[in-house]
């Protein structure tokens, strides 16, 4: 018995060793400059720039085959920070592609829920919770506004909606420290 456990273990630091190995042999480097273009673009995931998502927008812009003025949730300021990154002219957001719109978040009427799913198979960020033949609700700290889940609700009953500022922008005022009194 201990023989077969012995190799076992011995085969299980074989293979290990080839699949570190084979990680170290075959990385592919990430081109840094999609990097640096990922981070300035919104993260909504939204498509409405042409492309599945953020980062295969950011890919495209980096190779030279997408404009910058693409994205209209990063609106003109993002659409300046990617001129000042590339070196390129700012120009105003593409129209073909939507236009700039305050930030939304999306709100699930829960008495007209049928729990259908297919909200949440269209959210392409997880921000949509719920189980089949059950009301969904949206986690609003994930929601990126990007009306993905309005076309496939069968019964129309997300609304967009200005987002709630969250507990950790509240800025309470602070009580005056008290004042120790000495006696004497």
């Amino acid at each position: 018995m201990w023989l077969s456990v012995g190799v076992v273990v011995g085969l299980a630091a074989l293979l290990g060793a080839v699949l570190g190995w084979a990680t170290v042999r075959f990385r592919v480097q990430a081109d840094p400059m999609v990097e640096r273009i990922d981070r300035l673009l919104p993260q909504t995931q939204c498509a409405q720039c042409g492309y599945p998502g953020c980062r295969p927008y950011a890919e495209a812009i980096a190779r030279g085959d997408a404009d910058i003025n693409q994205c209209p949730p990063g609106g003109d300021a993002g659409v300046r920070a990617l001129a000042e990154l590339l070196g390129r002219e700012a120009k105003p957001v593409n129209p073909e592609n939507g236009s700039i719109k305050p930030p939304v978040v999306a709100l699930i009427v829960e008495e007209d829920c049928i729990g259908c799913t297919k909200c949440i198979q269209a959210c392409p960020v997880d921000a949509i919770i719920g189980a089949p033949k059950r009301m969904h609700t949206v986690v609003p700290e994930l929601c990126t506004g990007c009306e993905l889940c309005l076309p496939p609700c069968p019964v129309d009953c997300i609304e967009l909606v200005a987002p709630t500022p969250r507990a950790s922008e509240y800025r309470w005022p602070r009580p005056a420290p008290a004042q120790s009194r000495s006696t004497v």
